[in-house]
């Protein structure tokens, strides 16, 4: 059976955001997600977490300037120094939140930058974060993420995402493998997940067209999860769709699970 965990920057929009954690409890999710903490103090998303008994699944380590369109900064030779300052704001938030996975955004592809600069840093970016992280047993997870949804993002295949593992040599680093983005770029989701399921630390969910909850698109989500339950994945499934309407509503898919 599949473990879901709510992602609360998509999920429960009807409310505050710390309102989200006591909506998820309520919903039945043990976990949740969301894509960055640090607009909070770490003892309010603490004491939300511990009031409703979730755990905290992942957050992403700072994007840059979300608002001027960053996202991330991981590839970018230019941003290396800001890179390492926001790999120990994340340490302090994953600690206070007792969170062990981290998620490291790739970045957009600088212009006038080589193809095999953007690599080789990437590379030495992750190596420097896996060594602070597995310091304290937290994973730093990468994700490949579709073209369509932010055009000129450095990372966009499965098979591009476990060659850079595959160099970078880092013991803590795995790869989050998004459902619903690797539909868009490869498909052959099932045979994919089998392939790679040993470097798969988290796996998120939404289906398309339209990023909404599983039923509202072409996935068949119900397949899916037997064959992830038999392969044996055991990981978190972290939901980050956007809800057709109120969050509560759309539910009715994952009562079984939950």
């Amino acid at each position: 059976m599949p473990k879901l965990n709510a992602n609360l920057s998509m999920m429960f929009n009807e409310v505050d955001f710390p309102e989200r954690f006591d909506a998820a409890a309520r919903a039945g999710f043990k976990g949740v997600e969301f894509l960055f903490p640090y607009a909070f103090e770490k003892s309010v998303l603490s004491d939300k977490l511990e009031k409703n008994q979730l755990e905290m699944v992942l957050f992403n380590m700072p994007p840059g300037d979300w608002e001027a369109g960053d996202r991330g900064m991981a590839c970018d030779p230019a941003r290396t120094a800001e890179f390492q300052d926001n790999v120990g704001l994340a340490l302090d938030y994953a600690l206070a939140l007792n969170c062990k996975q981290v998620h490291c955004m790739a970045g957009l592809k600088p212009r006038g930058v080589s193809n095999e600069a953007m690599r080789e840093t990437y590379i030495e970016n992750l190596q420097f974060a896996g060594k602070a992280l597995a310091k304290h047993n937290i994973s730093v997870l990468i994700e490949a993420i579709n073209t369509r949804d932010i055009p000129g993002f450095y990372l966009n295949y499965s098979a591009q995402a476990v060659d850079i593992m595959h160099y970078a040599n880092v013991p803590n680093l795995a790869f989050q493998y998004d459902i619903y983005h690797m539909q868009i770029m490869e498909g052959d989701l099932a045979l994919t997940i089998e392939k790679h399921l040993s470097k798969i630390g988290h796996m998120q969910l939404a289906d398309t067209p339209g990023r909404h909850e599983p039923g509202s698109g072409e996935i068949n989500y119900p397949f899916l999860f037997d064959f992830i339950d038999r392969v044996g994945y055991k990981g978190w499934i972290g939901c980050e769709y956007r809800p057709a309407g109120k969050t509560e509503d759309g539910l009715a898919w994952a009562k079984a699970y939950l």
